[in-house]
């Protein structure tokens, strides 16, 4: 790998830790820059899943204020992640690989369309538990237990938008501030990244030095991305998230 090849990679991790832990689709920067290094789409993505864990980590650690009494709730979820994550990281070993992609655009756009209206359908929920008298679940019940689950599948075989369908999902059934959602998938996103990459150590090809530094940008980049994130107001936090998630869209349309 060039010098000019390993700074492009070292600041394709900052980047994408930075909107990871803000977003999510930080992939969407790091995989096209390690296939114009020379990688293989496989070894790519497994390089890939690798480097970002240090960037979930450190995203997950600058948002420890906001997952302060989410402790029950993280590792419930976090059980169906690391299931989900080592499913989808078999699936991407495993099955041809648009066998999978001709679903990932239908699932990102689906999951935009659920963030920007999160706040009417919050609405809706409301009222609707005010009418039954039914009082929220903490945790979100079985149906965000298994969404998230399926969700973590895709996850461990490509993660591109991964954190905007998690907050989609939540923002639908936790009664809870988008930042403490944005808290819980930073942690999830770690879960998956780590069972999938400790998955692919023993069964695909990782090119080293792009781990490396996709490790050290993305340790660097999910920190800073987390302590500029948390003072986003929710309406900032939801149009960013709308925005980059219509780019990845874009983007996995003509790939």
């Amino acid at each position: 790998m060039t010098p000019e090849a390993m700074a492009a990679v070292f600041a394709a991790g900052v980047g994408a830790g930075a909107i990871n832990s803000v977003v999510g689709s930080g992939t969407l920067i790091t995989f096209p820059v390690l296939l114009a290094t020379g990688l293989s789409p496989v070894t790519a993505t497994v390089s890939n899943a690798l480097g970002l864990i240090p960037g979930s980590i450190s995203g997950a650690i600058g948002y420890r204020e906001e997952l302060r009494g989410q402790r029950r709730r993280v590792l419930k979820l976090s059980a169906g992640a690391l299931a989900g994550g080592l499913a989808g990281a078999t699936l991407l070993l495993a099955l041809p690989a648009d066998a999978f992609e001709t679903i990932v655009p239908v699932l990102v756009g689906l999951a935009l369309v659920l963030v920007a209206l999160q706040p009417q359908i919050g609405k809706w929920v409301q009222r609707r538990r005010a009418r039954t008298g039914a009082s929220p679940r903490r945790d979100g019940g079985p149906l965000l237990f298994t969404g998230l689950t399926l969700a973590s599948v895709y996850g461990g075989y490509f993660t591109a938008a991964q954190g905007i369908i998690y907050l989609s999902l939540m923002g639908m059934l936790l009664d809870e501030p988008l930042q403490r959602l944005n808290a819980v998938k930073n942690v999830l996103a770690a879960v998956v990244n780590t069972v999938a990459a400790l998955f692919f150590l023993f069964a695909a090809d990782f090119d080293w030095t792009a781990v490396g530094l996709l490790a050290a940008g993305s340790a660097l980049g999910g920190y800073a991305g987390a302590k500029v994130g948390r003072r986003f107001k929710p309406v900032v936090l939801r149009t960013l998230v709308v925005t980059i998630g219509t780019v990845a869209l874009v983007q996995l349309l003509l790939r």
